[in-house]
């Protein structure tokens, strides 16, 4: 059936009253206008989101999504009896007996509800706020997006969704990435009039109901049965950048990986980024035709690496081949970690049934020292399954040389004042005022969420912390010790000054120290195994920075870089965005990460790394006068507001993604080709 839609009468049709809608109309007069309002929605919601995406700030993201949890999370008031009833019933089949649903246990069961719902809701937000989503337009994710919130759980049997309700208690739906870029992919064939074999699916898209395409999709993937091998052999396949991105979308679709490149669209973006390897392992007819990992390229670096098990981490076994062949690659030492953690997970899945784990392996398993690095989307389900079915009260009394009643998995028991060891999800005492009568354990296993307290008076905080320390409230530090070790992230946000701070020996993840305005009296470590958040600084009077940053550096609100001295090594992002001069700027030679300079207009006195690992943002640079490139950018080239490329020069065996201005986007190898272009236009313009 032919249709004469574009995007925005496609939504109209979908959305009947969206047109007319209050978010739609603000700004606008005329509601007649259906589909000319609903296209300056999505040209505003994309500037939006954009701003967002190229935002240094953490914290702009972070307000982005507290606006979509307002809007379409469940609030403590909506959440029915029957949840909580539900929980008393299972504490009952477990042996509990009957227990009464105090106000206290509600407000813990609603925030472990809500909670779950944000963290379900991020990796949709997530992934359409990433650059791996770009080639969509604003239109398809909002159908995508606005879809997927009416969806309950998805029933086997049935192949459909139940119908999501105010009053529903379940996390959203998961995210598959494949079956969103089919139903995507599909949806845009339909609007661009091309073929759509599949009949059946044709007229779904018709409807035009997310939720009957994406389990359609679903099912369809989940009925490919996998052809069995009895072997992990098989071939490694190149398929170079710039590349037809048909062969590779043909030679994975159907197979059920999860990837998203099984969308034509999302294929034809990620060839033209880089070259994409998958390994695929032979068939029952000796035929290299069952994909089992990919390595995606962004330009010489490797974007990321991802399997076909739960959450695209890689199967058992396969973290010897993905090894073998990220060795060929410059970044490999990055990568180096996850492969050790991958073989040593793979021998306790395999062996732990079956005999007794060592003291060094049970300390691995329940992330002692440090997180597990995997390659999926999010941390291995195997280490959850293997410590499901074990017990950790006796596992962690071994590790810590204690009784069993002095482990802690269970937030009542911080009440016991003989706690050695914390071990859960998270300790959240987020709505504690005062440390009075606060007693911690020695060793808390997880984040310690101290939001509220404004004052340290009265707090001991545990010696070691295998997570997150948040007290962004603190204004002061007075009465303040820290431990030596947090191998996790520390917020103190909320400070202005540091006077009196002593800050631990090690911190393995991020600082955020946002709110200093001075950094006069800072002792910072040696060595930041994380990011490291100054933002507020205006001045690096009295910055003594480490010599090493093993994350990312913002120092976005620093307007002149007087007296700055940066690392010498920075293997993450650095975010020098306020600056409007170059002048005293020293840059490393090496940045393992993207450079952000965007308050730059002019490149005079700018002299950059030898070598960037990441994208270079010059966003506001209106001249490329005196611009002396690095040879090697690794990422992208990024040049905005640029008036003109007739000055800008490559240097020669430039390395590159792409560059991108205000304008267009270019190719590397074509820029010199574009330049000749743009020329002639301008002659034949003038004839």
């Amino acid at each position: 059936m032919a249709n004469n839609y574009n995007g925005e009468t496609f939504l109209n049709k979908v959305y009947k009253e969206l047109y007319n809608s209050r978010e739609v109309l603000q700004g606008y007069k005329n509601p007649s206008q259906k589909e000319k309002n609903i296209q300056e929605y999505m040209e505003r919601l994309e500037r939006l989101h954009k701003r967002v995406l190229d935002s240094p700030r953490e914290n702009d993201l972070n307000l982005l999504k507290h606006f979509y949890y307002e809007k379409y999370v469940i609030k403590e008031d909506d959440i029915p009896d029957s949840c909580y009833n539900h929980q008393a019933e299972i504490a009952l089949e477990r042996g509990y007996g009957h227990i009464n649903i105090t106000e206290s246990m509600k407000k813990e069961m609603a925030s472990q509800v809500i909670e779950e719902q944000k963290k379900s809701l991020d990796y949709w937000l997530e992934y359409f706020l990433n650059e791996d989503s770009k080639m969509y337009p604003t239109w398809a994710k909002y159908w995508a997006f606005q879809g997927m919130l009416k969806l309950g759980s998805f029933d086997k049997s049935s192949h459909e969704f139940s119908r999501r309700t105010k009053g529903t208690t379940s996390p959203f739906v998961e995210l598959n990435h494949e079956a969103l870029a089919l139903s995507i992919d599909t949806l845009l064939k339909y609007i661009n009039k091309e073929t759509i074999e599949d009949k059946e699916l044709e007229k779904l898209i018709e409807k035009g109901v997310f939720g009957k395409i994406y389990a359609y999709e679903i099912t369809l993937l989940d009925k490919i049965k996998k052809q069995e091998s009895n072997t992990n052999d098989g071939i490694w396949i190149k398929y170079p950048q710039g590349s037809d991105h048909m062969k590779l979308v043909k030679a994975i679709e159907g197979k059920g990986t999860g990837w998203c490149t099984a969308g034509e669209s999302t294929a034809e973006t990620q060839l033209e980024r880089g070259d994409f390897y998958v390994y695929y392992s032979y068939d029952l007819e000796g035929k290299p035709t069952i994909p089992r990992i990919a390595i995606r390229m962004e330009g010489n670096s490797i974007g990321e690496v991802r399997g076909v098990a739960e959450k695209q981490n890689l199967e058992s076994d396969m973290e010897i081949i993905a090894e073998k062949k990220l060795q060929e690659f410059s970044d490999y030492p990055k990568y180096k970690e996850k492969v050790s953690d991958m073989k040593k997970l793979t021998k306790i899945y395999k062996e732990y049934q079956t005999r007794e784990l060592t003291i060094e392996e049970l300390r691995f398993l329940y992330e002692i020292d440090r997180k597990i690095v995997g390659f999926g989307y999010s941390k291995d389900p195997r280490i959850k399954e293997i410590i499901n079915n074990r017990n950790i009260k006796k596992d962690l009394s071994l590790v810590f040389k204690c009784s069993e009643n002095e482990i802690g998995t269970n937030i009542n028991d911080i009440h016991n004042k003989k706690l050695i060891c914390y071990y859960g999800d998270n300790l959240n005492l987020r709505l504690l005022t005062n440390a009075k009568r606060l007693v911690l354990p020695k060793i808390i296993n997880c984040n310690l969420y101290l939001n509220s307290l404004t004052s340290a008076k009265g707090l001991v905080l545990p010696e070691t912390i295998n997570g997150d320390l948040v007290l962004n409230s603190l204004t002061s530090v007075k009465g303040l010790i820290l431990p030596k070790v947090i191998n996790g992230s520390l917020d103190l946000s909320g400070l202005t000054s540091t006077k009196g701070l002593v800050l631990p020996e090690t911190i393995n993840g991020a600082l955020y120290l946002g709110g200093l305005k001075s950094a006069e009296g800072l002792v910072l470590p040696k060595t930041m195994n994380g990011s490291l958040f100054l933002d507020s600084l205006t001045s690096a009077n009295g910055l003594v920075l480490p010599k090493t940053i093993n994350g990312d550096l913002y120092l976005s609100g620093l307007t002149s870089a007087e007296g700055l001295v940066l690392p010498e090594i920075i293997n993450g992002y650095l975010f020098l965005d306020s600056l409007t001069s170059a002048n005293g700027l020293v840059l490393p030679k090496t940045i393992n990460g993207s450079l952000f300079l965007r308050g730059l207009t002019s490149a005079e006195g700018l002299v950059l790394p030898e070598t960037i690992n990441g994208s270079l943002n010059l966003f506001s640079l209106t001249s490329a006068e005196g611009l002396i490139l690095p040879e090697t950018i690794k990422g992208s080239l990024y040049l905005y507001d640029l008036l003109s490329t007739e000055e800008l020069v490559l240097p020669n065996n430039f390395e590159c993604g792409y560059i991108v201005t205000g304008f267009d986007t270019i190719f590397p190898r074509d820029f010199y080709k574009y330049q000749k272009d743009i020329v002639e236009e301008e002659v034949n313009r003038k004839r």
